[in-house]
């Protein structure tokens, strides 16, 4: 499982190369332009994704610790990335309001890892 794992890494990091350069790496693997309905539904579908897993972990009899921390990561990212966007000019100050939601939740999630620290596994 490991390999797999470690040709998940490098095929997901070309994959992200391809998106965030669309209109050059992108066009090897003839990525819809920019605007096309292909980035609304893959930015939906890892959105549900994330949910999916908060309910998975909130049904567990165990919250696993690895994906709190990877939850901390992605809702600190989604903050800093609605930051940027907003300091480009790219999205006005109310779209940007949305993701203070996302910082709540990135700094429980990170006061949760410290304050369970070393406490034996439970729900």
């Amino acid at each position: 499982m490991r390999p797999v794992l470690w040709i998940g890494v490098v095929y997901n990091a070309a994959i992200a190369l391809m998106l965030m350069f669309p209109s050059t790496l992108g066009a090897m693997a003839a990525l819809p332009p920019i605007g096309s309905d292909f980035y609304r539904w893959m930015l939906t579908y890892f959105v549900v994704l994330f949910s999916a897993t908060y309910a998975w972990l909130a049904l567990s009899p165990t919250i696993s610790r690895s994906l709190i921390a990877l939850a901390a990561i992605g809702k600190t990212r989604a903050f800093l990335i609605a930051l940027l966007s907003l300091l480009r000019g790219d999205i006005p100050l109310k779209a940007f309001g949305v993701s203070v939601g996302d910082l709540g939740f990135a700094i429980y999630f990170l006061y949760w890892l410290r304050s369970t620290a070393g406490v034996p596994p439970k729900a």
